[in-house]
């Protein structure tokens, strides 16, 4: 089904950092392409200003007041440039956000032209899949030079079916002649939400008041039905990248528990075959009744879980729970001097990854 879309755009010649973490942007120039009479959209200067009255807009991460209208600029790339991009940042709604069914939202990502052809109209973001979502078929850029950031939102409504739990929506960038552009390893922009149907947590911390793990005893394990894969090499990279950023604050290591191990596992796996994304098992388990299951006597439990499509390795999946400021908890669990031991999971299932650590204190 083809959507007639309206579109703005506010051009910043930015310099930006490569990857997930932006560094402090420095403006070079300005350069604002009008919108033509017909369109009923605005060019916004604020990223953080967004309608859903519009099917698709792309915002420009620049805040200066003195940007001023000119003519389109016409750009002609050479026939031997390459393209390319490469994830800036989720400037709205980050993976597993908490969405009210039917509700209209705009993802915003920031993106980077880490390649050396300009991205002009006839480079467009392209729906490649979505499942439950309702999201626009395509939307044209224009005039992105390489080297620059340009914030990309689509205008996207939550299903309406309360008995939906999750939503996706996979974009692409694709050139003139319709191949997707890299962005880093892959090709995908993605959004994944949680929809607010009563059975899921209001965070993923896997805490609740008092700092200890919410939930009473409760059930143990829940069975896992698919043929997902483990990948002890995963696990073994996420220790490690955690201790090592746990020794760069000073922090002692966390030391690995075969028990605690066993529970966060079985809770990958359970996501895995059941595509969960949150702390909640599909037989309504907490992170403190399958650490209790294992046999493991604690004091205090919480959890991090996260996953993905396509898979994180260890340290960015590391990195992702340090930088996620939407619930600072995650970097909490990592460098606390409150928990001591740890087990992690990992679980491989239809070309996602799913993360677990379960921190406890005996």
């Amino acid at each position: 089904m083809k959507k007639s879309l309206i579109i703005s755009l506010l051009i910043a010649i930015v310099l930006t950092a490569c990857g997930g973490n932006p560094q402090p942007t420095t403006a070079a120039s300005t350069t604002v392409a009008s919108v033509p009479a017909t369109a009923t959209g605005a060019v916004v200067n604020n990223p953080a200003i967004t309608t859903s009255t519009t099917t698709g807009v792309v915002i420009s991460t620049n805040d200066s007041a003195t940007a001023t209208n000119t003519a389109p600029v016409t750009v002609a790339n050479p026939a031997d440039c390459t393209d390319s991009a490469s994830f800036v940042a989720d400037v709205t709604v980050p993976d597993n956000e908490l969405i009210q069914p039917g509700q209209k939202f705009d993802k915003i990502w920031r993106i980077k032209n880490a390649g050396t052809c300009a991205w002009t109209e006839q480079y467009k973001v392209v729906l490649a899949k979505a499942d439950k979502i309702k999201a626009p078929d395509t939307l044209p850029l224009q005039d992105i030079p390489p080297g620059n950031t340009v914030d990309i939102a689509v205008n996207l409504t939550a299903p309406s079916d309360e008995n939906v739990s999750r939503a996706r929506a996979d974009f692409e960038i694709r050139n003139p002649i319709g191949a997707a552009i890299p962005i880093d390893t892959g090709t995908t922009l993605w959004v994944i939400i949680q929809v607010d149907n009563g059975t899921a947590p209001k965070n993923n911390s896997g805490e609740t008041g008092g700092g200890s793990s919410g939930g009473s005893s409760g059930p143990g394990y829940a069975a896992a039905t698919c043929g997902y894969t483990t990948n002890p090499a995963k696990v073994n990279e996420v220790l490690a990248a955690l201790n090592a950023y746990r020794a760069q604050q000073g922090l002692a290591p966390y030391t690995v528990n075969t028990q605690l191990t066993e529970a966060a596992q079985a809770h990958s796996a359970d996501m895995a075959c059941n595509q969960l994304f949150y702390h909640n098992g599909s037989n309504g388990s907490t992170a403190k009744s399958r650490v209790a299951a294992s046999g493991y006597v604690a004091t205090a439990v919480t959890e991090n879980v996260y996953g993905s499509y396509p898979p994180l390795s260890g340290p960015d999946v590391i990195l992702w729970w340090a930088n996620d400021f939407a619930d600072p908890r995650h970097n909490q669990n990592l460098l606390s001097t409150r928990y001591v031991e740890i087990g992690i999971g990992y679980s491989y299932y239809n070309n996602f990854g799913y993360f677990v650590i379960d921190f406890a204190v005996p």
